[in-house]
């Protein structure tokens, strides 16, 4: 168990606290931030997310630079990250954030992808995720916490960042799903 490692098991445990913060309100009432007004529980949710989310760079960029990439981490990692979004995204349907057909799309590219590595996890294969992948994932990232943040900043312009940034995401999810399951067609090829 390296640093890396830890680093995104801590990211695994922050999402009960995520969850909790982002569900009950607390009393602590409402704040206007750049001209977006909301209850103080979903920024410091959203700030809890943007926590966890940044470790999924720094757990990355730690395992590279000291050369602690292990089997477990290229599984553990992505499964993570994977978690953390389809929380965020299942509290942003209902909170009212987003179309639950959206979340749907993506999450359910979610559970097909991780159906496939196990797959091939079986097979004694792990793949890490590649560079769309990764896209993907900061789409996802980006479009969440515009949303928990009300649309910050760019309520003043009167830009819908957060939705726009939603449909970009969902465009990233079935891009890299599509590109996942053609890269790895021979596995399903080879079960008929």
């Amino acid at each position: 168990m390296n640093i890396p490692n830890k680093i995104t098991i801590s990211r695994i445990l922050l999402i009960p606290f995520f969850v909790i913060v982002m569900m009950f309100d607390f009393g602590w009432g409402t704040m206007t931030l750049f001209g977006a007004e909301m209850p103080v529980h979903h920024f410091v949710g959203a700030l809890i997310f943007i926590f966890a989310s940044t470790t999924d760079w720094v757990d990355g960029y730690y395992a590279r630079k000291y050369n602690l990439v292990t089997t477990f981490g290229k599984f553990l990692d992505p499964l993570a990250d994977k978690l953390l979004v389809s929380a965020a995204f299942i509290l942003m349907v209902e909170l009212d954030m987003a179309s639950a057909w959206l979340i749907i799309i993506i999450i359910s590219r979610e559970f097909a992808v991780t159906g496939l590595r196990l797959i091939l996890a079986g097979g004694g294969e792990v793949v890490a995720a590649n560079q769309l992948g990764k896209i993907k994932t900061w789409a996802q990232i980006v479009a969440i916490a515009a949303a928990l943040l009300h649309n910050t900043i760019f309520t003043l312009f009167g830009i819908p960042f957060d939705t726009i940034m939603l449909y970009i995401a969902l465009f990233f999810t079935l891009w890299s799903g599509w590109d996942y399951f053609y890269l790895n067609r021979r596995v399903l090829l080879e079960s008929k």
